[in-house]
């Protein structure tokens, strides 16, 4: 009996179906959204697929000049047996603690004479030996050689089979002497050796790999690829020597081996089995005549079932990247018999279901007054659950099926839930996309005028009947052409369904019970182990194991078919040296793979059709003018504007999508909405004026960015007192509000141009940079050049960074002060690690480096100080804090969180904390500045500069009672810098925090100059900084973006060149005051030259 209550598993069930279809809602809204996109996604994904897939399948047996592949075999001996015994691949997982040896083989056999044996040919094998033995793979790591992976001896030498055990430190010098010496190991490593008249045709090498762990046999078979692309000059890789055939050469091997291999398999298969097979593809061949039949009733004569069919086609080919990334081989003869059963099983019908129901939505109003996203998010919705439904059932019978130990079997229903799984995701994504862009440009077509009506009750005359008796046949739909949408939507084909799960099940059952066996045998011939060659080398690999330490542990093998080498022909050896030739050699590969190949070239150039022709279509389309209707008879009175000093023909604003005569009613432009270039200025005005259209939304609606400046002027102007903002001197043209949208700034009517200047060069940290100020505080830049001038006669400006740390406070509160003091002790304590981690996970760049934790009553505050990278960081930390305190709360489930920020950081407010803990950037700046220059350049002297200092910065602002404001005019440098380089220009508050000191040093003579700035809170990404000019000051600064080598590099030189730039502006301040500079030089380049009464102007010329 149950304990759990009645409904749980309904419930669970529910929040299942309901978390599937969110994910489905959220896959189609993007694919609707952004069709294209979507499309060229997959692809290019489905391009890399392809390309790996086929560079896979190159090396096999079907594009070689041999029909027969050959399996590797597994022997296995135990501690006590003499001699080897052949074992079944799926037998070696019963067997307990053993070792595991893979041996790869090397066959090299002659091409063009019938004798190895002669000196220069078995110098050239001995080099390529020599070649094998010291070739290096790329584990990512390091670099990895066969000595590092083989099976070792005894003696700890590798063991191989090579020519070195026949030819003594490579000794030619007497061949027939040195094989009747080692004549054994000869007769192992030479074929058709003949003694007598000293020749052979062929010569193998062995090399036993040590593959007891998955690493290991993984760096093995990387090994393996690596030798069948080893070349040299006299020996080459069968693998590459059918790399420069022609297309026809190309193919005829590849419909021979076909035809061969299919020989095989009919002279080796049951009748039943040929029977079902054959039955399989023809089913297939009906499946794609009733997807076409099907799609062309539904209106779509090519163009969609060619894209499901490619829906199947990308499924299969990630379906089959999928599986060998999980290292399970699928064979080729099993696809052959596989792929009609996929295609019959899986079926079209979701497809076709969708796409039924998209149009069935489409029909029910006009398509130019649809919004073409909602439709097919309506069909998607209405359909997506039982869909998912019928496909986890699916792959629930399938993944049993895999679960079976029936070979075969167990690969083909792995592939086939994982391709159904596949198709499923790239249904409501590619397939989605495909639907959106064909109803869009079929809604082009309506508002153009140029949507082909068919005559649907031609449909039964003349050969109509029996073409509607076909797709009646073909058709995989229950409901009839006149089916309410309703009834549609409940029926979802019930029976389809049914009927392709009865169809799985039954095919499963029947391998399991073995009614027929179609995907058993079908792994090909196995590497013989009875031939003499190697039966020696098992012999002697058994009799080194046993001489071993580790005699007593059972020893396993799988033998691998030889890696096919030949000894090319003498003849045609060029005159051009190795060393020219080789480079040109991979260029030319390089080029016939990709560009020459057969295949490939087919591939990118019907690609590059596809995509001409839809972005010529797509391009012609948009540039045919929308016919306007017909206007109604009540037109919208014009809102009446009142009268004001028009501006008339400038530059600055011209007029726009103007339209003669009557505006149109209210009705006519809520049906031209979704083509926005067909409604007028004031069409558009008079909609959103009426309550038809939000304000804030104009950028959305129209597409038009600067357009939406221009209305949301005149709406505003038009609703204001003044009425002055439409035809005002505010400048909107020619500005990157694609930049400005959702990042910067909201309800956009405009720019504001502000003057930007540079300081300097100065020197800072031995770099000459100059400083760009955006300011309209006239002398501000020239006193802080002058400041910058005295700083570089004294060697220039030296920083430190001496903390990096941006802050965010949260506030909790507890029921009592006994469990705040419980949370503070735990943050402090052991829970410290914890909340570290759940706050890093949040991100790749914020690390949490200081936690301070404060109590005030009840309530806790926890200061968290991270670093952010480049990025400013308030983002990025409350992202981490959210997370930090979710899992805070699993610790104390009493604890309730006030406020994510408790101004306990603090952000944009004077506080003291900020000033004595840091916030953002902590920089320190100093220089020394020669005497002679205080005189010459600044006007005053060390000592008047001193005592003012200490006057003013230090004893008036200790009399002022301030915080973190020991200084001059920090603010305005710092601030001048903000808003040139896109900073948030409030954060100016606690990040002028600033002491100044100065102090007579050299018996007086000199001045030392420096300015701590604890809080400086600048990041080079995010915020204002993705705006273009701002970019370019960064640019300038050379800190532009992220570091490429260190996170938070270009950040901390930002701080440090804005502490050193407001140093400059202190000493030069300070220097004034002191020498009573400060009124004149504002009197004279502060004020306008003219008393007259100020007039409306520009600061743009046009």
């Amino acid at each position: 009996m149950s304990l759990l209550p009645a409904h749980r598993g309904t419930t669970a069930f529910r929040s299942i179906s309901t978390m599937l279809g969110k994910g489905i809602h959220k896959a189609a809204r993007i694919s609707s959204r952004s069709p294209i996109e979507m499309i060229a996604t997959i692809l290019i994904l489905s391009s890399f697929s392809y390309f790996y897939l086929f560079n896979k399948a190159r090396t096999s047996d079907i594009f070689s000049g041999t029909a027969t592949r050959i399996y590797p075999t597994f022997v296995y001996a135990d501690a006590n047996a003499a001699q080897f015994k052949e074992i079944a691949s799926h037998e070696r997982d019963s067997i307990p603690n053993h070792i595991k040896v893979q041996l790869k083989q090397i066959s090299i056999t002659a091409k063009s004479t019938s004798n190895l044996l002669d000196k220069q040919t078995l110098s050239s094998l001995l080099q390529f030996q020599n070649t094998i033995e010291h070739a290096q793979i790329d584990d990512y790591l390091n670099q990895v050689g066969f000595h590092s992976l083989c099976f070792k001896l005894p003696n700890g030498e590798c063991f191989t089979q090579s020519l070195s055990q026949v030819f003594k430190e490579q000794d030619l010098q007497d061949i027939d002497r040195s094989i009747h010496d080692n004549l054994e190991a000869a007769q192992t490593i030479f074929g058709d050796l003949n003694l007598n008249e000293s020749t052979a045709s062929s010569v193998s090498f062995a090399f036993a790999f040590n593959t007891s762990t998955d690493y290991r046999q993984h760096l093995s078979h990387l090994w393996e690829q690596k030798l069948s692309t080893l070349s040299t000059s006299d020996i080459v890789s069968l693998s590459k020597a059918n790399e420069h055939q022609d297309i026809f050469t190309w193919l005829f091997i590849v419909t021979k081996n076909i035809v061969v291999r299919i020989k095989e398999l009919i002279e080796l298969a049951d009748n039943i089995d040929i029977i079902v097979i054959l039955a399989g593809y023809v089913m297939m061949l009906a499946t794609f005549a009733s997807l076409y039949i099907n799609m062309r009733s539904l209106g779509s004569r090519y163009t969609l079932a060619t894209a499901v069919l490619l829906n199947g086609f990308f499924s299969f080919m990630f379906a089959l990247l999928t599986v060998s990334a999980l290292g399970i081989d699928v064979y080729p003869v099993i696809l052959a018999e596989a792929i009609p059963f996929l295609a019959v099983t899986i079926g079209f019908e979701r497809h076709s279901k969708l796409t039924r129901r998209v149009f069935q939505i489409s029909k029910e109003t006009p398509l130019t007054k649809q919004e073409i996203r909602k439709t097919i998010m309506r069909a998607v919705d209405s359909v997506a659950l039982p869909i998912a439904r019928d496909a986890v059932m699916e792959i629930t019978v399938l993944t049993l099926g895999a679960k079976s130990g029936v070979a075969g079997l167990r690969e083909f229903c792995l592939l086939s839930a994982i391709l159904l799984a596949y198709d499923f995701i790239i249904m409501f994504t590619w397939y989605t996309a495909v639907l959106a862009l064909k109803l869009e440009l079929l809604r082009i077509r309506e508002i153009n005028g140029k949507s082909n009506k068919i005559d649907k009750s031609s449909a039964t005359t003349g050969t109509g009947f029996i073409r509607s008796a076909v797709v009646k046949a073909f058709s995989d739909t229950t409901n009839t052409a006149t089916a309410t949408t309703s009834s549609s939507a409940k029926t979802d084909e019930p029976m389809i369904g049914k009927l392709k799960l009865s169809m799985i099940i039954g095919f499963v059952a029947m391998h399991l019970f073995k009614v027929c066996t179609t995907f058993e045998g079908s792994t090909g011939p196995h590497v013989s182990v009875t031939e003499p060659g190697i039966v020696r080398v098992l012999e002697r690999l058994l009799e080194q194991h046993r001489a071993s330490d580790l005699r007593h542990l059972p020893l396993l093998v799988q033998v691998f078919p030889p890696v096919l080498f030949h000894v090319s022909s003498p003849l045609g050896k060029g005159l051009v040296p190795d060393s020219i030739k080789r480079p040109l050699d991979v260029l030319f590969d390089a080029y016939a793979v990709y560009i020459q190949h057969p295949v490939i070239s087919k591939w990118i150039t019907l690609g590059l059709f596809v995509s001409l022709f839809l972005n010529t279509y797509l391009l012609k389309m948009a540039k045919e003018p929308a016919k306007p209707t017909a206007n109604a008879s009540t037109p919208i009175e014009p809102t009446p504007v009142p009268v004001v000093a028009p501006v008339t023909t400038t530059a600055m604003a011209p007029k726009r999508h103007t339209r003669q005569g009557v505006i149109r009613t209210v009705e006519e432009c809520m049906e031209l909405i979704h083509t926005p270039d067909s409604l007028s200025d004031e069409e558009v005005i008079a909609l959103v004026q009426k309550g038809k259209l939000a304000s804030y939304a104009l950028e959305k609606v129209l597409g038009d960015l600067e357009r939406a400046v221009v209305i949301r002027r005149a709406l505003i102007s038009r609703a204001s007192i003044t009425k002055t903002l439409e035809h005002s001197l505010l400048p909107f043209h020619n500005y990157h509000y694609d930049k400005v949208m959702g990042a910067c700034c909201e309800n956009v009517i405009g720019y504001m141009p502000i003057p930007i200047g540079v300081a300097g060069p100065m020197t800072i940290d031995g770099e000459l940079i100059h400083i760009p100020m955006a300011t309209t505080e006239g002398c501000l830049i020239a006193s802080a050049a002058r400041g910058c001038k005295a700083i570089n006669a004294g060697g220039g400006a030296t920083t430190v960074l001496t903390a990096d740390g941006m802050t965010r406070g949260p506030c909790v509160e507890f029921p009592s002060i006994v469990g705040a003091a419980a949370c503070k002790r735990f943050l402090e304590g052991e829970g410290a690690e914890i909340i570290k981690e759940a706050f890093n996970s949040t991100s790749r760049f914020a690390r949490v480096r200081k936690l301070k934790v404060a109590l005030a009553g009840r309530l806790v505050y926890i200061r968290f100080s991270t670093t952010t990278g480049d990025a400013m960081g308030m983002n990025m930390i409350s992202k981490g804090c959210e997370k930090a305190m979710s899992v805070l709360s699993t610790h104390f489930p009493e604890m309730q969180i006030i406020s994510l920020s408790g101004n306990y950081c603090t952000d944009k407010k004077p506080a003291a904390i900020n000033w004595i803990e840091g916030r953002g950037k902590s920089v320190v700046a100093e220089a020394v500045i020669p005497g002679a220059i205080v005189q010459k350049v600044l006007k005053t002297t060390v000592a008047a500069l001193v005592e003012l200092n200490i006057s003013k910065n230090l004893i008036g602002s200790a009399m002022a009672g301030s915080v973190g404001g020991f200084n001059a005019h920090a603010a305005n440098i710092l601030t001048a810098i903000y808003i040139a380089t896109g900073q948030d220009p409030a954060q100016n508050v606690e990040s002028s925090n600033c002491i100044t000191l100065m102090k007579a040093i050299n018996d007086g003579q000199d001045l030392h100059i420096s300015c701590t700035m604890p809080s400086v809170e600048v990041g080079t990404i995010g915020g204002g900084t993705i705006l273009p000019p701002q970019q370019a000051m960064l640019d300038m600064l050379g800190v532009r973006g992220p570091h490429p080598t260190e996170p938070g590099k270009n950040a901390q030189r930002l701080a440090r060149i804005i502490c050193a730039s407001v140093m400059a502006g202190e000493l030069s301040l300070c220097a004034a005051l002191a020498a009573g500079h400060l009124v004149q030089a504002h009197m004279a380049h502060n004020r306008a030259t003219t008393a007259a009464a100020p007039a409306p102007g520009t600061c743009i010329k046009s």
